[in-house]
């Protein structure tokens, strides 16, 4: 019988492999987990938290304006970005911590060097050294992706150098349209840099409901950001005075800091995988079955090193999973079904269920309600920008396809009705809900004429 010195090792301190450890762990298993960065992962060193950090720091300056309409008097605020970046990193530092002290306390060995295959059931450290375990589980999630036909590409950043800046760049120019790209172009215009962003395409944030992007885009627009769509990056060039960007159209913007946010793609890159026969697809994500299976016995992978669904909760649920049925005795599997998920943009997106597109093709009828209407707390305060509300539902059942919100605290409203979907809910028992009112949820429940325009 071979002999193995773990029972689990885990490639990858993130989200997805450090649950899948613990639960392990629990289980009786003897675990190891490395990472050759920080625990955490994409997620909490360089991802959802940071970056959420700063989307509240730059919704303040909001705050600051619309105090004087309720009566506040304020002197002009002042904005230190070194604090900022400083508080952010004792914060990931301490949530690192947290990390690590809750895997020893379940008995994980953890192990700060980078490891790679060498074989089905053999990992190789940094060091030289090698060990043996009877099943492996890669969970080294993503990275940025770069755009290698941008010629000088080297003097752009990504999403992660961003977060370790050592100054606010006054003028940035941002590459991108999905989450990552709207959210930092909301950020750095909420900290008062001037922002552009440019997109290949038409609109931003493919794959969301059409009203979501319309209504964000004409918002962001509204709050100084300029847009400029149907473009790309051709050519970077450094300057006396910062960075130049020079576009398909001949155009050329000026900037302290260029940032390409294209995407992310499966970091696997000098894993081994091809060594140990894994199978890999297009982007080099490790292809697995419905149990996070790879094609070679005993190595399974979960995450965003799949290239399944590429959120943080998503890796947590299949690392859980995995863990469940390999040593639980109990298969598992992920339901990928009714995932909400949000923007933190400024104004932010919370969505959950089919967008209008993808119900139509889907469905012979549906059904539309929609709103648009001023959160009361902009009134007093003289601003314009308006939350956008819709349902899309079945137009033979009535029951509730999709539910995606525009406006502020729009993630915490679509988780709550991401419940009312998973149960089935109808249109008819969103109505049949007393409203709580006043709130901007209410409108949710209070919707009753369908949409015909």
């Amino acid at each position: 019988m071979p002999s193995f010195d773990y029972d689990l090792f885990v490639i990858g301190g993130g989200s997805g492999g450090v649950r899948a450890a613990r639960i392990a762990a629990g289980y009786g298993a003897k675990v190891a987990i490395a990472e050759e960065y920080r625990f955490g992962g994409t997620c909490v060193i360089r991802g959802c938290v940071p970056k959420k950090l700063l989307v509240y720091a730059s919704r303040f300056s909001d705050g600051f304006e619309d105090a004087a309409g309720f009566g506040w008097s304020l002197s002009k605020p002042a904005f230190n970005w070194a604090h900022l970046i400083a508080a952010k990193d004792k914060e990931i530092t301490r949530l690192e911590g947290l990390y690590q002290d809750n895997m020893k306390a379940k008995g994980v060995t953890t192990i700060a060097a980078r490891a790679v295959l060498d074989g089905p059931n053999t990992i190789r450290l940094s060091d030289g050294s090698h060990l043996r375990a009877r099943n492996i589980l890669i969970a080294t999630g993503g990275r940025p992706q770069i755009d290698e036909a941008i010629e000088g590409h080297g003097h752009a950043i990504t999403s992660n150098e961003v977060f370790h800046l050592k100054e606010q760049p006054n003028r940035i120019v941002i590459a991108g349209g999905g989450y990552i790209a709207v959210e930092f172009a909301s950020i750095f215009a909420g900290l008062g840099t001037e922002t552009t962003l440019i997109y290949r395409g038409e609109r931003v944030l493919r794959g969301f409901d059409q009203d979501l992007r319309g209504d964000l885009m004409q918002a962001l627009e509204q709050r100084g950001i300029r847009l400029i769509m149907g473009e790309r990056i051709t050519r970077i060039d450094k300057s006396s005075t910062g960075l130049n960007a020079n576009l398909t159209s001949g155009t050329m913007l000026e900037a302290d800091q260029i940032m390409v946010a294209i995407g992310r793609v499966p970091y696997t890159q000098g894993l081994g995988l091809a060594t140990a026969g894994v199978a890999t697809g297009l982007k080099g994500e490790v292809k697995v079955d419905e149990y996070s299976r790879s094609n070679v016995p005993g190595i399974f992978a979960v995450g965003d090193v799949t290239d399944r669904v590429n959120l943080t909760p998503v890796a947590i649920r299949e690392g859980h999973a995995f863990a469940e049925s390999v040593f639980g005795g109990k298969p598992v599997r992920t339901d990928y079904e009714l995932i909400p998920t949000a923007v933190f943009t400024t104004p932010e997106i919370g969505t959950v269920g089919l967008n209008e597109d993808t119900a139509r093709a889907q469905y012979s009828a549906i059904d539309i309600y929609k709103t648009r209407f001023r959160p009361m707390r902009n009134v007093l305060a003289g601003r314009t920008e308006r939350t956008m509300m819709k349902l899309v539902t079945d137009g033979a059942t009535g029951r509730v396809l999709g539910c995606h919100v525009l406006g502020p605290d729009a993630a915490e409203i679509v988780q709550m009705a991401a419940i009312a979907m998973r149960l089935g809910a109808t249109k008819a028992a969103f109505d049949a809900t007393m409203a709580l009112h006043p709130s901007a949820a209410e409108e949710l429940v209070t919707m009753r004429e369908k949409w015909t325009g």
